[in-house]
């Protein structure tokens, strides 16, 4: 599966990543990294940074979790950058306690939820669902407790 469309015209630039692999995880970072470097402006390189970690947590839970494959969707505005993760389970993210000791995960959803300003989960598509997150791009007194601490 594993390609890549990036889409620009009046409206904002786009990247896509379709992926059905772990080494994926590593691709969609990279292209993420890539993204947040081509927006005008260019995000800060912590912002930066925590968009990478955003996208490579959900892309990992998708191939994890979800299915196997995902795909990825960024945009960006001037004041927000959008994340959507799409992925073939139709079982909505579930919350687990971290394991601290046995090396089997559980911090990602936490990250997830405390680093973005908003995030749904949708039905779709096909029987699977997507994760759709926002990251303000404005300073905390214009965004979330996140934009705050990251200095969009």
């Amino acid at each position: 599966m594993n390609g890549t469309a990036t889409t620009s015209a009046a409206a904002p630039a786009a990247l896509v990543i379709e992926d059905d692999s772990p080494s994926g995880v590593a691709r969609a970072r990279d292209a993420t990294r890539t993204f947040a470097r081509g927006l005008d402006p260019a995000l800060e390189a912590e912002a930066a940074e925590t968009l990478t970690l955003v996208v490579s947590e959900l892309a990992t839970n998708a191939v994890r979790h979800g299915g196997g494959s995902y795909t990825l969707r960024l945009d960006a505005t001037a004041e927000s950058v959008h994340v959507a993760v799409s992925d073939p389970s139709a079982s909505p993210p579930r919350e687990r306690a971290p394991d601290l000791s046995g090396g089997t995960g559980g911090f990602g959803w936490h990250m997830i939820r405390r680093l973005t300003d908003s995030l749904t989960t949708a039905p779709g598509p096909g029987q699977g669902k997507t994760i759709y997150a926002r990251l303000n791009r404005r300073h905390a007194e214009e965004g979330g407790a996140a934009t705050a601490q990251l200095s969009w």
